[in-house]
Order: C-alpha cells, then sequence, then structure tokens
C-alpha cells in the first residue's frame, strides 16, 4: 500500500483572491476533503470531482453533483472544492476573478494531445463570458520533461498536434515530452499572457517522498491533488 505522510499545502501566488483559493497537495491528500477544507478555512463542505479516464471531456457543474466521466470542472458556483487527482499528469488550476469563474484541469498525455486545458479555456469563454486577459493559470507539480520518457507513438500524438518544439525532443534514440509546458502553451494559443501562467518548478518523479509519482511507485501509487473554490 502506498506510504502515508502528512499532507502539505502548496498555494500558487496568482490563485490567491478575496473570491476564492486554489492550491496543490502533497501525498498526504488521500481524499480527506474535510481535513483540506478546514485547514484553508474554506466555506462549506461540498466537493466535486469527477471521474477521470483521460478524456478530453469538459463538465460544469451547477446544481447536480451527481459524478460524471470528465477531466476538466468548470464551475461559478460559491462555496464548492472542484479539483482533480494526479500522480505524474498535470494539475492546472483556471480562475477568472472578474467573472467568478473557476476550473480544475487534469491532464495526461492523453488529455494533452486532446488539448483538454485549450478545451477548458475555451468553455470558460463561451458559457461564462470570460476574457482571456482575466484568466489565470496555475499548473501544479507533476513529472517533468527529463523524466518524461515516451515512445514514439505519444511523441507523435502529441506533436501531431502541437507541432514540433521545445517540449518534445530526442535522446539517445528515445523521446522526451514536457507536458506542464505543453499545457501552458495550450492556454497562450487563447489568448492568456505569459503573465497571468504560474508554473511549478517541482517533478513528482524526482520528490517521492512528497509527490506520488506513477512512474517512481507504479501500481501501488496513490494520488495527489489541485483544487479550486470561490468563497
Amino acid at each position: 500500500m502506498p506510504e502515508t505522510c502528512k499532507m502539505k499545502i502548496l498555494s500558487p501566488p496568482n490563485m490567491k483572491c478575496s473570491n476564492g483559493k486554489g492550491f496543490f497537495t502533497t501525498k498526504g491528500f488521500g481524499g480527506h476533503i474535510g481535513e483540506v477544507a478546514e485547514r484553508l478555512g474554506l466555506p462549506g463542505r461540498e466537493m466535486y470531482m469527477p471521474v477521470q479516464r483521460h478524456t478530453d471531456k469538459v463538465v460544469i457543474v451547477e446544481n447536480d453533483l451527481s459524478p460524471e466521466i470528465a477531466d476538466a470542472v468548470i464551475t461559478r458556483r460559491r462555496g464548492l472544492l472542484i479539483g482533480v487527482q494526479v500522480a505524474d499528469c498535470v494539475p492546472v488550476l483556471l480562475f477568472d476573478e472578474r467573472r467568478s469563474v473557476i476550473g480544475a484541469v487534469h491532464a495526461g498525455w492523453r488529455g494533452t494531445a486532446s488539448q483538454i486545458t485549450k478545451k477548458a479555456i475555451k468553455r470558460m469563454i463561451e458559457d461564462f463570458s470570460s476574457s482571456p486577459e482575466d484568466i489565470r493559470i496555475a499548473i501544479g507539480p507533476s513529472i517533468k520533461r527529463e523524466c518524461y520518457e515516451v515512445g514514439r507513438e505519444v511523441k507523435d500524438a502529441i506533436c501531431d498536434v502541437m507541432g514540433e518544439g521545445g517540449y518534445c525532443y530526442p535522446k539517445n534514440g528515445k523521446y522526451y515530452i514536457d507536458l506542464p509546458s505543453i499545457n501552458a502553451l495550450q492556454a497562450v494559443s487563447m489568448g492568456i499572457g505569459q503573465e497571468n501562467i504560474w508554473i511549478s518548478d517541482v517533478c513528482t518523479h524526482c520528490n517521492p517522498h512528497d509527490f506520488y509519482s506513477y512512474r517512481y511507485h507504479g501500481d501501488q501509487s496513490g494520488r495527489q491533488g489541485g483544487f479550486i473554490c470561490l468563497f
């Protein structure tokens, strides 16, 4: 079974506002949302997490909190903590303070190849009239490119959509992918300014004591999370 350790909270500087807060957890999360809410002083204990299946589906949560298969969640419901769970995949938080709209995205290589971060931002713009200049992005701890060796099929899936770039490079006959930077580029392609994007410098694979890493821990890996809530 995955080892246990005390959960820590990581708060990106661009996710702290008077009307909301976004954060990432270390490996001690374990699904105990009550502990997270209490430690952060969040109003209420309502929570929504999608049934993650590496899809490109974005779910809009209003009144119905029944779990759906999706890998991105968007809401403007106050007091509702939304989030995703990850172990190497990229957790992305979205925050439009002006329109009071938030989002959480789970982006593995499949989700990244299907541009799930881009699609979530598009839904914020189309469904809630968010402006790109008002949307802030926080990309949490995940596996970094030096540790993320992939096969040719994964490399091709990414590059077929994004084109060739520094986020995908060969080394000693192998391919390495930088998922965080690709998701940041998807945000930029939607008009989000670089100044609105924060990216964690933590690699989950290089820090197995604090974070679960599927590449490091294998099938016994647990999960940490990325969460955001409107007050």
